[in-house]
């Protein structure tokens, strides 16, 4: 079956919509209802005024021009307690993933912005890394540069406001997200596609069990055009013949699950492409990785003496 992007109705996360929309084809039996519901949040959280458009620049450029976005209404008319279970929730549990725009408004989103490019321009950000080094070079597989930031260093305020924000969101989903127990996250991740070309290969956040299990991602990228500058996200939801492609445009906040159900994968960006990731942490899953981790350590540096002589105590 050929696939088919993956969106709101009538409007796609990404640049347009073929086919019908994720409500019809996602909606188990018996649940019209809650489909229709979260239909008409998808429009409320994904429709709203245009942004003005700017001048195009050249791929090479930090921001492009091309089709004016459509942020949605800010945060202040929505309370976040709404938007966590009457949007965030159903479409986590309909579709493995979910898109807020506008999450933080121009101004803020714009603060958080500012913050970004000074920590790019200062140095600050190194080459990503892979979890499980081998072979295989790093670059080859994901060309992003990262910092990993708290949100109390000095600069960093606007950023970690935006973790708060981000952090307040989750709390109000407490307890029905998918049956995980929410316990805690990561730093952020500042990252940053330098826009010559990288990506980040086809991949799944968490798929051994390390206590990952929601992504939430923001983007940073004003007037960004994909025809021009690429650097889409694509989510391949597993056991679905869909494709998400969500285009990481200004203050839009994407939350997906963490496991094997969402394999991604980031196309070549050919500006330069700003994103923060937070994840967060199942408390079962999350204890059990430690104790693998120590379990492993321990077998790896031996024993201590006294266990060598009088067995397990």
């Amino acid at each position: 079956m050929a696939e088919e992007p993956l969106g709101a109705p009538g409007r796609a996360m990404g640049r347009e919509s073929r086919g019908p929309g994720p409500a019809r084809e996602a909606c188990p039996p018996g649940s019209r209802a809650a489909a229709a519901a979260v239909g008409g949040l998808l429009w409320l959280a994904l429709g709203g005024p245009a942004e003005p458009k700017r001048r195009r620049a050249g791929p090479g450029a930090a921001e492009g021009g091309g089709l004016a976005k459509r942020p949605c209404p800010g945060p202040g008319r929505v309370p976040v307690g709404r938007l966590a279970l009457g949007y965030v929730v159903p479409c986590l549990d309909l579709y493995g993933l979910c898109v807020k725009d506008a999450f933080l408004g121009d101004a803020a989103g714009g603060r958080v912005l500012a913050e970004v490019g000074a920590l790019h321009r200062g140095g600050r950000l190194r080459d990503g890394q892979l979890v499980s080094a081998g072979a295989v070079p790093a670059r080859s597989v994901r060309g992003d540069q990262i910092a990993w930031v708290e949100g109390r260093e000095p600069g960093c305020q606007a950023i970690g406001a935006l973790v708060a924000r981000v952090d307040e969101l989750i709390l109000h989903c407490a307890g029905k997200l998918g049956g995980y127990r929410i316990s805690g996250r990561t730093k952020a991740m500042v990252a940053c596609y330098p826009g010559n070309g990288m990506g980040y290969v086809r991949h799944v956040d968490n798929p051994h069990g390390d206590g990952r299990c929601v992504t939430c991602i923001y983007y940073l990228n004003r007037q960004w055009d994909s025809k021009v500058h690429g650097g889409i996200l694509h989510i391949y939801p597993e056991g679905r013949p869909v494709v998400a492609n969500i285009e990481p445009i200004f203050d839009r906040l994407l939350l997906f699950w963490s496991d094997r159900r969402n394999p991604h994968e980031v196309k070549p960006a050919y500006a330069t492409r700003y994103a923060i990731t937070v994840w967060y942490f199942d408390a079962k899953e999350r204890a059990e990785a430690k104790g693998r981790h120590q379990l492993a350590s321990a077998q790896k540096d031996g024993p201590p003496p006294a266990t060598q002589t009088n067995g397990l105590t």
